[in-house]
């Protein structure tokens, strides 16, 4: 199965917020609004795709095409794909009982597209 999401990769990590639990004062670590919003604009492509009918554990091979050559974690960017696969039922579960590996994933340059490629 392969799913194409042509948006910037983002990683889930950079920018995160500490809000508070209104119903019991206690503060927690959130996402930023930049990810929620990638993470909304990927679902329209990933919806696309269907589901994975493969067996697991499977290898979530990822390749990101990067605006910039700015250095950027790799396990950051694997992170965001696994919640977003999981997210939109792609995937039961990002533990790896489910993701196996992510052999072949690489982080590559292209200004003119960036995009994420996933293939599982």
């Amino acid at each position: 199965m392969k799913i194409i999401i042509p948006l910037p990769p983002i990683t889930k990590k950079n920018s995160q917020r500490i809000l508070i639990n209104g119903r019991t004062g206690k503060p927690f670590v959130a996402p930023s609004l930049k990810y929620k919003q990638y993470e909304e604009n990927a679902g329209f492509f990933i919806k696309r795709a269907g589901g994975y009918s493969g067996g697991f554990p499977a290898n979530v091979k990822c390749l990101f095409y990067m605006t910039t050559k700015r250095r950027v974690d790799l396990v950051n960017l694997l992170e965001s794909v696994d919640d977003v696969l999981t997210y939109y039922g792609i995937m039961p579960d990002d533990s790896s009982q489910y993701i196996g590996a992510h052999d072949g994933s690489r982080v590559y340059y292209d200004k003119e597209n960036p995009r994420t490629e996933i293939i599982i």
